[in-house]
């Protein structure tokens, strides 16, 4: 998988800052997770699947009640030791054409679609919770940011950036729109930064931030193309770099600061 031409072409950029949490805000562990908390997981699942799953997601939703209290022994174990499990970290990437009157010859003309085990996206979505609470609860996310956020989505940015233009031409004055797009945005996203912002901004510590550089660790992905009726594997497994990559579980361990 390539990466943009302008990853890692800023030698002299200078080290990013970072704004300290406020005083007393901390998320070193995960609250221990129940058999319910699972299961309405599982029950809000879609019906997809992956090919790695071993068996129907329907099946699993099914049967729950039966299944959820060894899950939810697994995932305990992880947010308790910090470790996501490695075999969680095994995507299918099928190439899917963005539009029909692109050139299927070249490959810049697809966009990658990955899917995960639905117990790692599962668990991701739990740990996740936890996360936007923790955020929601200091007051951490920007006022104005749309994305990501509960009663928020593309609709509320604009209502908010069309409401400031009309204000200002209510007043006299000019108004003026820039807009900044990123090409593949998350790619850009370098690993060991995004942990010290966890740490120092958000107040993440001890095995709640050894977890999340679990995460990201040694991803692995194969790519996977459909033919007529069949897929086929056109890949083999790879350790998936997506974005600058060093190793963030030394650091993480020594609690940078």
């Amino acid at each position: 998988m390539s990466m943009p031409s302008h990853i890692g072409h800023t030698p002299d950029a200078s080290p990013p800052t970072f704004t300290p949490a406020p005083a007393g805000c901390s998320l070193s562990a995960f609250r221990t997770l129940t058999v319910t908390d699972v299961t309405t997981a599982i029950r809000q699942l879609s019906d997809k699947q992956c090919a790695s799953d071993p068996f129907p997601t329907r099946l699993l939703k099914d049967n729950v009640d039966l299944l959820a209290p060894f899950i939810t022994t697994l995932y305990n174990k992880s947010v308790a030791s910090g470790m996501f499990p490695a075999v969680f970290k095994y995507a299918y990437i099928t190439p899917r054409l963005k539009k029909a009157s692109l050139d299927p010859a070249d490959t810049k003309s697809y966009r990658p679609i990955s899917n995960l085990p639905v117990l790692s996206k599962t668990l991701e979505r739990l740990v996740a919770h936890q996360l936007v609470k923790h955020l929601n609860l200091w007051r951490l996310l920007p006022d104005l940011q749309s994305a990501y956020r509960a009663h928020h989505s593309t609709e509320t940015a604009v209502m908010r950036v069309l409401s400031d233009i009309l204000d200002a031409l209510d007043r006299g004055d000019f108004a003026v729109l820039t807009l900044l797009d990123l090409s593949a945005a998350f790619d850009t996203v370098d690993h060991t930064t995004l942990l010290r912002r966890l740490q120092i901004t958000y107040g993440i510590t001890d095995t709640a931030l050894v977890w999340f550089a679990s995460y990201l660790h040694e991803r692995k992905l194969c790519m996977v193309q459909r033919i007529l009726f069949y897929y086929i594997i056109t890949a083999m497994w790879s350790t998936q770099r997506i974005g600058p990559w060093t190793d963030p579980l030394p650091s993480v361990h020594g609690r940078p600061t």
